[in-house]
């Protein structure tokens, strides 16, 4: 006996359901980024591909204005650069894999930059 009567009916709807949950997600997203003063042209053509959207924000005040959006906006990730001039978006996946195996004085000439960073430059 079958608990589930009818389970290739109920799978279509579930992955239906995911789908209008990820478009809204998606809306969500692009609602959160032109709120903060980002245009979709500053964009890269394939964000909305990204698993995780990481952004780099240049100041903890920032951080701790935009931390809780995190939980009610999925894909999204924070982090702090402060040698940003301003909020930059990544590919959370890119950020890891120019971080893996480095050592924080590495990391911390990484993000001087790159990921944001910029250099300082005596006027």
């Amino acid at each position: 006996m079958h608990t589930i009567k009818n389970e290739t009916l109920l799978l279509g709807k579930l992955n239906n359901i995911d789908k209008k949950i990820d478009t809204l997600n998606s809306e969500k997203i692009k609602a959160f980024f032109k709120a903060i003063g980002i245009e979709e042209t500053d964009l890269p053509e394939n964000y909305m591909q990204w698993e995780t959207i990481l952004i780099v924000v240049p100041t903890r005040t920032a951080m701790n204005e935009l931390k809780p959006y995190k939980y009610s906006i999925a894909r999204i990730a924070f982090a702090i650069n402060p040698n940003a001039d301003k909020i930059h978006i990544f590919n959370l996946e890119d950020w890891k894999n120019a971080f893996r195996y480095k050592t924080q004085l590495q990391i911390r000439n990484l993000l001087k930059t790159s990921f944001g960073g910029i250099k300082k430059t005596n006027d």
